[in-house]
């Protein structure tokens, strides 16, 4: 998981609370990994449309195929195809828990979700790429409640900001979507447009 951060050169919060300590690699070594990272090179156009798809795509946990149909299903929608695509990516019910602080990583967050930990609007979906819509209220099962690293990814959320489009009642370990999200509240870097160039080729 780190190589994959050390390649983007940038934090994709693959490690959950290790991104946040002195251990993280990108701090130590902030250079793509293998022997030729610290060799300086020009980067194509392709190149770095490429780079930027991979960046996103390893930061939600996407396979190339899951990914590509997010795109097309983004590209039929009203709108900037760009901001569909991270709207659309951002809805997944894995990221919503990471969002929420259920999970320390969207990888910790895919798995409660894949083990029938999180419900939506009280049933249990096991599904992480189900999306959510606004008025969804994602929880945590009651049965589920106990689990240890559970408990210390809420008590850790302070360290994340939960965005304004979820409203977060963490003494009852549930969320609520309450609307769309906005492109201005992801503050990790991404340039959407540079993937809708490289998929318009």
């Amino acid at each position: 998981m780190c190589r994959l951060c050390r390649r983007e050169v940038q934090k994709l919060y693959l490690k959950g609370d290790r991104c946040f300590s002195d251990k993280c690699a990108v701090e130590r070594r902030a250079f793509p990994p293998g022997q030729h990272g610290q060799r300086r090179s020009k980067t194509s156009d392709y190149g770095l449309q490429l780079r930027e798809k991979q960046k996103v795509r390893r930061m939600y946990g996407l396979a190339e195929g899951q990914f590509k149909l997010t795109y097309k299903r983004a590209a039929r929608m009203h709108g900037v195809t760009g901001h569909n695509l991270l709207m659309l990516l951002e809805l997944r019910l894995d990221n919503v828990a990471y969002r929420l602080g259920f999970a320390g990583s969207r990888a910790q967050a895919r798995h409660w979700v894949r083990h029938g930990h999180i419900t939506i609007n009280g049933a249990r979906v096991n599904i992480p790429s189900a999306r959510v819509k606004p008025g969804d209220v994602v929880a945590v099962k009651d049965g589920s409640r106990e689990i240890a690293q559970l408990k210390q990814s809420l008590e850790a959320v302070a360290r994340r900001t939960v965005p304004g489009w979820l409203e977060l009642e963490a003494d009852k370990f549930r969320g609520t979507v309450k609307a769309l999200p906005n492109r201005e509240e992801l503050t990790i870097p991404m340039q959407e447009q540079l993937i809708v160039e490289l998929y318009s080729r």
